[in-house]
């Protein structure tokens, strides 16, 4: 079904040529409801908030496993330069939080603490390139369901390792990042052939975006299950629910719309036609010393980089806030600590189908769309995260400034975290490897240095938390915006490609 001049059918618009026509004929286009591409989101998404639900459960099980036992506890709450809030109630020795008898409670302190919410990224970083690179050549729907089982059956084992002690605890945690590691590049992998140009914006982060809906459902959960069935339920129904997924998902899926067995021939012929040569594996060989030196690449590590050190930050430590400085109980901290995700998960949506709808009309280029959705989604959290800093112990005003926060920061989902398959769409699932390796280095030090700033648990040093946070995702918007692009790299073109720009710059020589 190609168009005039040899343009695919859904050919995003490029940034300096005007020859292909962007928008697709309403007849060229497959109905999506009930499509082979839309149930592969779905179940996508069901597994993103598997996923994260897997990431976060720890950091409010982490509150009813230790239970406010910290062996050293801040000796002078009145001290005004320390900027405590007041316990709630009128004894100032009751949390409000009971859990089953015989549940056992552990005397790590904040440093322990943090270091155990950091160390699923130490396994989480090892995988990711790696992976990538596998799921770009053999297909990513293995990997990513590999990975979500791996993760899941190791959950389950995790009161076990606390019993054994923090060390044992930190392996276990280390190993389920290193399953969890290969899931994003995988997804990047697999939406590079199956995700037509003008559709990947809104299929892209719809399926992504269960990672905030994951993180919304799973601490107020986890909350509700520590104080009714004691922590260690969290894990095991955490981790059934990994396993049972991945049934699914093996059952369902399938690498590319050529082997997929319940797809139309209508939709099949759409989605090949419109990805083109680009919706093939890259094979064994990989243009690495490009990479190295591609600034729009180097562009997209930097900024996931300094926005990803404010999203980990308030992942793994939110629900310390909450409970240390505020202290809300702990079904009303995971409620509250999930807020923030749920305007997350509907933002990223709505800007997923906005940007389909300026690239579609042209309203701007790629690399435009790309960079206003990365600047709004990065500058409105980081300002945000300021205004945190001075509402002191306004419970509402605090809950408000983190919601809009992490809801605003949705949007950049539009932005620069899915500019990999902008750039080159075949080795999509090898760059995000890459980018994710990088952008994962935040959430293995953001919990250790959250530990060392809120050792008195303090107001003043969750300042300097969250001053720090708004600080660097602030300059990554800056870099994305100066280095940023959306066009395909000359690195990333295959033959046909070339053969196509070199009729387009004939044409435009013609005329």
């Amino acid at each position: 079904m190609p168009l005039q001049n040899g343009c695919s059918i859904n050919t995003a618009p490029p940034d300096d040529e005007d020859d292909c026509e962007p928008l697709v004929p309403p007849d060229a286009v497959p109905p999506r409801c009930c499509s082979a591409r839309l149930n592969l989101a779905v179940l996508m998404f069901l597994g993103f908030s598997v996923v994260y639900g897997l990431r976060v459960n720890l950091s409010v099980a982490m509150v009813a496993m230790t239970n406010n036992t910290d062996p050293d506890p801040p000796t002078n709450i009145s001290n005004s330069s320390k900027h405590v809030c007041p316990l709630p109630g009128n004894n100032p020795n009751d949390t409000g939080f009971t859990q089953p008898e015989g549940v056992p409670v552990y005397t790590w302190d904040s440093e322990i603490q943090g270091w155990l919410l950091g160390a699923f990224f130490f396994g989480y970083l090892l995988t990711q390139i790696p992976g990538g690179y596998l799921a770009g050549h053999y297909g990513g729907t293995k990997f990513l369901g590999l990975g979500v089982l791996c993760t899941a059956a190791l959950t389950m084992l995790t009161p076990l390792a606390a019993q054994w002690g923090p060390r044992w605890l930190f392996a276990l945690r280390a190993l389920e990042g290193f399953g969890e590691g290969v899931t994003f590049p995988a997804m990047m992998a697999i939406w590079a052939r199956w995700a037509p140009p003008l559709e990947r914006s809104r299929l892209m982060t719809f399926s992504g975006s269960g990672a905030n809906f994951g993180a919304f459902l799973a601490l107020p959960l986890t909350g509700l299950i520590c104080e009714t069935l004691g922590w260690p339920a969290v894990f095991y129904l955490c981790g059934g629910g990994g396993c049972l997924w991945a049934v699914l998902w093996f059952a369902f899926v399938s690498d590319d719309p050529r082997t997929h067995k319940r797809i139309s021939e209508e939709e099949k012929e759409y989605i090949i036609n419109s990805i083109g040569p680009q919706g093939t594996g890259h094979g064994w060989k990989v243009p690495v010393l490009s990479m190295l030196t591609s600034v729009p690449l180097w562009a997209i590590i930097v900024t996931q980089m300094c926005s990803n050190w404010s999203y980990y930050t308030l992942m793994t430590s939110l629900p310390a806030y909450m409970d240390k400085i505020l202290h809300f109980d702990l079904q009303s901290n995971g409620f509250l600590s999930a807020l923030p995700y749920l305007g997350g998960w509907l933002f990223s949506i709505l800007a997923g189908f906005v940007a389909d709808r300026v690239i579609e009309r042209r309203v701007f280029s790629v690399t435009v769309t790309r960079k206003i959705f990365t600047a709004v989604g990065t500058v409105l959290p980081s300002v945000c995260l300021v205004c945190v800093c001075y509402v002191g112990c306004s419970h509402v005003w605090t809950v408000l400034f983190l919601t809009l926060s992490t809801t605003t920061g949705g949007i950049s989902a539009a932005g620069v975290y899915m500019n990999q398959i902008d750039i080159a769409p075949r080795y999509a699932g090898f760059l995000l490897g890459i980018t994710n390796t990088f952008g994962t280095i935040p959430g293995v030090v953001a919990p250790i240095v959250t530990g060392f700033f809120t050792e008195d648990h303090s107001l003043d040093g969750w300042r300097w938390v969250f001053w720090l946070a708004a600080g660097i995702q602030l300059s990554g918007a800056v870099i994305y915006t100066i280095f940023g692009s959306g066009k395909l790299q000359k690195w990333a073109m295959t033959d046909e490609d070339m053969a196509e720009a070199e009729r387009k710059r004939a044409r435009s020589i013609c005329t």
